[in-house]
């Protein structure tokens, strides 16, 4: 170093210009390095610098930022990031009484006593290091600066009574919010700055304040490092702050340090406390404005000469104890304690075995927490950093990439930006690290946007929450008593003055905020003059709209496009329901009678087209007599009737009104009388809200989604609402009404006696498995017999041991763990619910006169009848024996045999009351049913629809082949009287002849 190179410390109070001094002397030389304490305030001087010199000779060197041109000159840094060794002719650190910070005093420390300049050398900061820098500093020149301006004590003051231009200090993210969110109430709003913000959301901050759209600056204590503002007035919310250990009062020194930041240049300052704050102490206001204050006796110090041969080596040299009585030991910093944690692992240890290997670790833990989590965090994911740079040289690309892309979000409130904008603050200064990633340009672009991204993101975020633009503005126009202008644009949005106050949804005018007073008054008044013409206007487009343009919700709702214009309310006719419309009474009467007609002609039009079938049944006057009833118990029910409320009014029913009741698409089931075209969604949906409207309900129930077989039972939810809705419960499931009577159907082939098994058919249309299945049919008022069997795998042809012959083999049962599939897409015909699903034989070959009525099903509501094993009249299927090889023993062909469940239905109702017959007739006997024509005929002759009857179906569905302990004595016959005498076909029956060549046929 040169024999006339200069050492100075300049000291002062805030606003003597001391920065400006350093920038201006920097300049003066051919290289220089300026180190300030926030990358805020290095950010700011870089601008400056900038402005002066251009970016081609300027650096900015931070913890996550790093912009160096090849010809740079000048280094703007952070004092943790200032470049040693450099040999530049200028050197000054700013704020050098941050020596006494007890997380950072080590950094200025070291800075104080090894960094110099070439020619010069500056050290900027409080008059309190006079005694310390004198010491520690041989030779080094003391330069005093006086402020410029005056600094005065205020008091104290309710927030609602502050000044404009007044920068309110609080010292906790919470405070801050708080008082930002009163303002806002109170005074139309304020910009928020904070340590923890990006450059670029601070300056947008900032420049919100500077430029005058708000009167008030709401900041932690990083406003007292240098930040240059245009504060007329400081005030404290709070005289404590949390030093990241305790919470401790604030100390004279500090307090001026932030208070200073009040008048700018010439012009005077005033400070005081507002909120919860307690007065200052006289004396302590009195050391304040005459700028005396108890000099610094000790400076924080570590070590700065590190040995890195081993980890405890580095660790002993980073404990060192300082030498020197003016310097006192650090405390454990957070790079230290996250080495000492990673010491703690075995494979960091073993990583860290040469002097190499421990250096950059010791690197790897001087990463920031930027995210602030908790120690073991930061330390865990230092050892994923640490393992890929010591493993590969470099943090991979893919892994850098996961952790950016999982960052890169701008959703989200305030505290959700602030994470993700800390968290993309560690991977930025990774990718800042020399060497530590491939691409280093490519990373530091890819992180840096990421940054602006949230940083914008975040200014946002902040200026929607904390700054009313339009109480702002209205409060000053208020003020001038001038009249206010308001317009309506094409998407409904109402401005007053420039500024958005509320929208036009449908035909009501909704404020944006809750205003108050006078504000309100005007508002609205404002609003409503310029909206008066546009409600005409809105109301001739709503009535020429067509009918694709409006809906109504499941809740009665009446909906233009995604605004509510309406309501359903009960009407004298459950299909005619009333309509009433949103409409303010600013509109007028004229728009209120348009917009409800136009709702009507909607609706109106709505239930003739989706309720098509049900109408015209209303309005058929060839109906008559017990027909006429009947359809109108149908229309009362709105399409879907439970079979078991109007069994009697059914076995009334003759032929032909039966007949005439078909003709309009009604469907006798077994279980639910219905009209299928009445089940597809849209009907479904309209049907829901129709009867909920007649019934009075304050909630409507609401439709299963479209194209599902079975729902779960939901215990609140009554009977009624799922029949309503298309579905029957059954056990713990709702299965759907169509596809229940397509159940029956097979169901009817079966003997339910004897016992039968399900078919894959039946698992199919209902999608469940066999265990649901089962639970089902419980439901349904059969039992359900559970047990194993070995199963038998499917194949061809089986050969007989004992005759040699051949038979068809025979598939076997699902497994239990057959998936189970709702959807109807995958497990029944691709049509709508109540579709025409494969009717029935009987209804797509016979003529309509000569349509059987399937009967009633067998009601569960009815207790299943209770008999011991001796009275049991049902016989239940034997499991097939296990066929065995010849030559093979039977305990070798067993002892790897697989079992499977299965489970054997029998009906479980009444025998003596079976109400209609049901399953019954499946078995060809039991109690006789009555033919169309009124007599009685034997169950089981309606050819494929019988399960016994007609081909002599056995359990299995196949001529004599149940189970095989009975395959040669065929079906069991169970008669409860003998059969009567079929009548004679009458010669004049126009199917007279058809009749006969069945007959005959068979």
């Amino acid at each position: 170093m040169p024999q006339h190179s200069r050492i100075a410390a300049v000291l002062g109070p805030t606003n003597t210009g001391k920065t400006h001094y350093a920038i201006e002397r920097m300049l003066g030389y051919r290289t220089g390095v300026i180190g300030l304490p926030l990358r805020l305030l290095a950010r700011e001087v870089y601008d400056r610098i900038v402005a002066v010199r251009g970016p081609s000779v300027v650096a900015l060197v931070t913890g996550e930022e790093r912009i160096v041109p090849p010809r740079t000159q000048y280094w703007v840094c952070t004092v943790e990031a200032m470049p040693e060794g450099m040999g530049a002719d200028f050197v000054a650190v700013d704020e050098i009484q941050l020596c006494a910070d007890p997380e950072r005093g080590h950094v200025f420390t070291d800075r104080l006593l090894r960094m110099r300049g070439t020619h010069e050398t500056l050290f900027l900061g409080s008059d309190t290091m006079r005694g310390p820098i004198a010491g520690l500093v041989p030779g080094v020149e003391f330069v005093r600066r006086e402020r410029m301006s005056q600094l005065v004590y205020a008091g104290s003051k309710k927030i609602s009574r502050l000044p404009a231009r007044t920068a309110i200090v609080g010292f906790s993210i919470d405070n801050v919010y708080a008082i930002a969110e009163l303002l806002k109430r109170q005074k139309g709003g304020a910009a928020v700055v904070m340590g923890a913000l990006s450059p670029r959301t601070r300056n947008a901050q900032v420049e919100l304040y500077q430029n005058g759209e708000v009167d008030y600056l709401v900041a932690t204590d990083a406003i007292g490092m240098g930040l240059n503002l245009d504060i007329d007035h400081v005030a404290f919310s709070s005289l404590t702050k949390f030093d990241g250990r305790r919470m401790r009062p604030l100390q004279p020194n500090e307090l001026a340090q932030i208070a200073g930041r009040a008048g700018r240049g010439m012009s005077h300052g005033t400070f005081g406390v507002t909120g919860e704050a307690g007065p200052i102490p006289d004396e302590w206001v009195e050391a304040i404005t005459s700028h005396s204050f108890t000099p610094l006796k000790k400076l924080n110090w570590r070590n700065a000469d590190l040995r890195f041969g081993s980890i405890a080596a580095l660790e002993a040299s980073l404990d060192a104890a300082p030498e020197d009585d003016r310097l006192t030991k650090a405390r454990e910093a957070d790079d230290l304690r996250a080495l000492r944690a990673l010491a703690q692992e075995t494979e960091v240890m073993a990583r860290a075995s040469d002097p190499a290997s421990v250096k950059l670790l010791w690197d790897v833990c001087r990463i920031p927490d930027f995210r602030g989590i908790s120690n073991a965090e930061h330390a865990s994911l230092l050892g994923v950093i640490f393992g890929h740079l010591h493993q590969e040289g470099h943090v991979p690309d893919d892994f850098l990439a996961r952790q950016v892309k999982r960052i890169d979000r701008t959703d989200g409130d305030i505290d959700t930006l602030s994470k993700r904008l800390a968290y993309i603050r560690t991977w930025t200064y990774v990718a800042q690290r020399r060497g530590w990633v491939r691409d280093e340009d490519h990373w530091r672009d890819a992180t840096r946007a990421v940054e602006d991204s949230l940083s914008d993101a975040l200014h946002a975020a902040l200026t929607q929450r904390f700054v009313d633009r339009r109480t702002s503005v209205l409060l000053r126009r208020l003020k001038q008593k001038e009249a206010l202008l308001a317009e309506v644009n094409d998407q409904g949005e109402v401005t007053v003055e420039g500024q958005f106050v509320g929208r036009l949804e449908g035909f009501r005018f909704r404020q944006d905020k809750d205003a108050t007073g006078q504000e309100a008054k005007t508002l609205r008044q404002a609003s409503v003059q310029a909206l008066t013409p546009h409600f005409h206007l809105r109301a001739d487009r709503f009535y020429n709209a067509p009918d694709t343009e409006i809906d109504y919700t499941e809740q009665g709702g009446l909906m233009w496009g995604d605004q509510a214009v309406g309501k359903l309310a009960k009407g004298d006719d459950p299909l005619k329901p009333r309509v009433v419309a949103f409409v303010d009474d600013e509109a007028g009467p004229d728009v209120a009678q348009k917009v409800e007609r136009r709702l009507q002609h909607f609706m109106d039009r709505k239930i003739a087209a989706l309720f098509e079938p049900l109408v015209k049944m209303r309005d058929d006057e060839a109906l008559t007599g017990l027909a006429r009833g009947f359809a109108f118990r149908l229309v009362e029910a709105m399409g879907v009737i439970p079979r078991a409320e109007v069994a009697d009014d059914v076995k009334a029913l003759d032929q032909d009104a039966r007949g005439a009741l078909r003709k309009h698409g009604v469907r006798f089931g077994q279980y639910t009388i219905f009209m299928p075209l009445l089940l597809k969604p849209a009907p479904t949906r309209l049907r829901l809200v129709l009867w909920s409207l007649a019934n009075g309900l304050d909630i409507f129930p609401e439709a299963p989604p479209p194209g599902l077989v079975t729902v779960p039972n939901v215990q609140d939810v009554p009977d009624q609402h799922y029949t309503l809705a298309g579905y029957r419960k059954a056990g713990q499931r709702s299965i759907r009404i169509d596809m229940l009577e397509r159940l029956a159907d097979m169901l009817r082939a079966e003997d339910s006696r004897a016992g039968f098994e399900a078919k894959a058919d039946m698992l199919s249309i209902t999608g469940m498995t066999l265990e649901q299945f089962a639970d089902l049919m419980g439901g349904l008022g059969y039992r359900a017999e559970q047990g194993e069997r070995t199963k038998v795998k499917p194949a061809d042809a089986v050969v007989q041991p004992e005759t040699g012959e051949q038979v068809e083999g025979e598939a076997t049962q699902l497994p239990e763990d057959t998936p189970v599939m709702d959807i109807a897409a995958e497990t029944a015909p691709a049509l709508e619910p109540g579709a025409d699903e494969t009717p029935a034989p009987a209804d797509v070959a016979e003529p309509v006169a000569a349509l059987e009525d399937e009967g009633e099903a067998p009601v569960s509501t009815e207790p299943a009848e209770v008999t011991d094993a001796a009275s049991n009249e049902a016989v239940v299927a034997e499991a097939p024996e296990e066929e065995i090889l010849p030559g093979t023993a039977p305990d070798e062909a067993l002892a790897g045999a697989e079992m499977e469940v299965f489970y054997t239905f029998t009906w479980g109702g009444n025998r003596g009351n079976n109400r209609g017959g049901g399953q019954r007739r499946g078995a060809g006997g039991g109690k006789p049913r009555r033919d169309a024509a009124g007599g009685d005929r034997p169950r089981g002759e309606r050819g494929d629809r019988s399960g016994g009857g007609g081909k002599g179906k056995g359990p299995k569905g196949k001529g004599g082949k149940g189970p095989k302990g009975d395959r040669d004595r065929g079906p069991k016959n169970f008669e409860s009287r003998p059969p009567r005498k079929e009548k004679q076909i009458d010669p004049d029956n126009p199917f007279a002849a058809a009749l006969m060549g069945l007959k005959d046929r068979s």
